[in-house]
């Protein structure tokens, strides 16, 4: 299945990337500013310039992973981030009527487990969760190796979960820094780096809670597999240690037997993972 030739769109807040994607090679990949304050025609016209240079007769689908909530059903798609005028865009749709083969579009975070689990740490897994840590939570959820989205897109979302006197989000990711302390997050990182003490215990606190994030994982979906990505990943030597301790302390020791954490190194990974929404849907 793999084997087939699929178009991979990863839309972004301010850019796009599309490659053509067979086995775990992406080819002929292009990418360009995307006009995110423009109108909805403008942006969806930047979709199709880049999407106009990769398609030809050999193209077996189109997956495409935006920052939004979507309509999985219709492939529709809602309230993108940082884009203000696609409020509501039936983009599978438009997209099928142009190109006249299968188009899957789901979110980000979705697309970043599904690219994992076909090219990334995830190969061979049945279970695992995607969990994408930057300047906030998001997830991806495959369950017997298919990816769990929910009826409304919105399995996974453990960001967005009560915590404390906020969220889980506001702790457990690159938010942490900037909402406790008031200090950016890249500052804390190169300090941090520097050996520089404060830095040091901010990544520690912020480790204890991604920890119980993790707990909250675990109680949801017992997976033996979690593979972490986003910027905040690179950081991981500062806060894996406390993050640890708080795992530690989850009550079912099976599960902690066979719990891995993996950092990820796939390049393009929203390319690859967009494709991945055409090999999940053919299975």
């Amino acid at each position: 299945m793999q084997d087939k030739l699929v178009i991979g769109i990863d839309l972004g807040a301010t850019n796009i990337r599309g490659g053509l994607v067979s086995g775990n090679v992406i080819t002929n990949a292009h990418g360009k500013p995307i006009r995110s304050h423009g109108t909805k025609e403008e942006v969806l016209q930047d979709i199709f310039d880049i999407t106009d240079q990769l398609v030809n007769e050999k193209v077996a689908g189109i997956g495409i992973g935006v920052p939004s909530v979507v309509d999985l059903a219709e492939g529709i798609v809602y309230d993108v981030q940082y884009i203000p005028s696609w409020k509501e865009v039936p983009l599978k749709k438009l997209m099928e009527e142009r190109y006249k083969v299968p188009v899957f579009v789901n979110n980000d975070a979705n697309c970043f487990a599904l690219g994992e689990f076909y090219f990334g740490k995830g190969i061979g897994a049945e279970h695992m969760i995607g969990l994408t840590l930057g300047t906030g939570i998001g997830a991806g959820v495959i369950i017997n190796k298919r990816l769990y989205a929910g009826p409304n897109c919105g399995a996974g979302e453990f960001g967005m979960a009560d915590y404390l006197d906020h969220h889980y989000e506001y702790y457990a990711s690159g938010q942490f820094f900037q909402n406790v302390y008031h200090t950016d997050g890249q500052i804390v990182h190169k300090r941090a780096q520097a050996g520089d003490p404060r830095s040091l215990q901010w990544y520690a606190e912020m480790g204890t809670h991604l920890g119980n994030t993790i707990k909250l994982v675990l109680y949801a979906y017992d997976p033996p597999l979690i593979v972490f990505g986003g910027s905040v990943r690179l950081a991981y030597p500062f806060f894996q240690k406390t993050m640890w301790e708080r795992i530690n302390t989850f009550a079912y020791t099976r599960t902690l037997k066979r719990l891995r954490i993996e950092l990820s190194e796939l390049q393009n990974s929203g390319i690859l993972g967009a494709a991945g929404l055409y090999y999940d849907a053919e299975k």
